[in-house]
């Protein structure tokens, strides 16, 4: 039982990890259309993006890794309940990726222009859906001992919408956080006035998320028997509040960095409450799937357990050794450099 719930909490953390790395990116892409009023700017934007986001993106593939080698059950139930959103959120992140190097191929507005709104939906898409997809696993997915009984449509209940516009928002703030920490000038002030402006609906949609999860799932089953876990969720409070505060002082590498401790949070508040269930059902709790009957064998969990051990600091190395070298502003006049975007 200690291997499979070291690797719950894995799974949980390398989800929090994608959420908080892809989060900014996900967001700056989806201001695209409202920051971005020239040329100028929406290369800024890019390149506020563009040494990170590819990297940031690992920790999605390590997540959905993990899930099929710790956890091989939820991953076939998922890619067969899940499959409609996840195969969306897949196109549209091919299209995301695609757009950064296309953009800049034809020196014609309107075929810059195509790839901006695709990239704008790349963003807007994987953030909505993930929330989405979340959100219904949190409340019970419609399975039984015969199979997945829901539709596309069926994920699309008045909860499931709450979780995707919490994640469009979380995101958002992210990435004005980081697109003001990042750039100069009038892009700098509207990205910084911005995210004080979405600080409000941010805190509005958590709220009301926070009371349909006591309405309508078992999240806070784990926390009334132990309420010491509720730290969790004053530490995340903490964090959104602190994120308002630091905004408020035009410290925007703090202000992203509480952002980012909300976001992680947010994702552990579900994953807490949802321990030992990973899919758990709404219509028959014994077809429910946990970290207990749809593990992998404890061999298998020990071997990846010390794989993991090795190369993930070495990610993590790589990754900071990234942030760290380009964490300086973008400068406009370096824009026309072959090598940016």
């Amino acid at each position: 039982m200690m291997l499979e719930s070291i690797w719950f909490f894995l799974w949980g953390l390398l989800w929090a990890v994608y959420f908080v790395t892809d989060g900014f990116d996900l967001g700056i892409g989806m201001l695209l259309p409202f920051l971005g009023k020239d040329e100028g700017k929406r290369r800024a934007m890019y390149n506020a993006t563009g040494p990170f986001w590819d990297g940031n993106e690992v920790w999605l593939i390590t997540a959905g890794g993990v899930t099929f080698a710790a956890f091989p059950k939820v991953y076939a139930v998922m890619f067969s309940s899940l499959y409609a959103p996840l195969m969306l959120i897949l196109f549209a992140l091919i299209v995301r990726g695609v757009s950064w190097e296309f953009r800049g191929h034809i020196d014609d507005p309107r075929w810059r222009k195509l790839w901006d709104g695709c990239h704008f939906v790349g963003s807007l898409l994987p953030a909505l859906l993930l929330g989405v997809a979340f959100a219904n696993i949190f409340r019970g997915l419609p399975m039984d001992a015969t199979g997945y009984h829901g539709t596309l449509v069926s994920l699309l209940n008045p909860y499931g919408l709450a979780g995707g516009v919490l994640f469009v928002v979380l995101f958002l703030l992210h990435g004005a956080t980081w697109l003001a920490a990042k750039t100069e000038g009038d892009l700098h002030e509207r990205a910084g006035s911005l995210a004080k402006a979405l600080w409000v609906p941010v805190l509005t949609v958590a709220v009301l998320f926070l009371v349909g999860s006591w309405l309508d799932t078992p999240l806070y089953r784990n926390y009334l028997r132990h309420p010491a876990l509720f730290l969790v969720v004053l530490v995340t409070v903490a964090a959104l509040l602190g994120t308002r505060v630091f905004l408020g002082k035009a410290a925007y590498w703090k202000a992203w960095a509480a952002s980012a401790v909300t976001i992680a949070g947010a994702t552990f508040f579900g994953v807490i409450g949802l321990y030992p269930n990973m899919f758990p059902s709404r219509l028959d709790p014994a077809a429910s799937l946990s970290a207990f009957n749809a593990s992998s064998s404890p061999m298998t969990l020990t071997i990846m357990l010390v794989v993991v051990a090795i190369f993930v600091p070495i990610v993590l190395g790589y990754q900071a050794w990234v942030y760290k070298t380009f964490s300086h502003k973008v400068d406009p006049e370096n824009l026309t450099a072959g090598e940016v975007y």
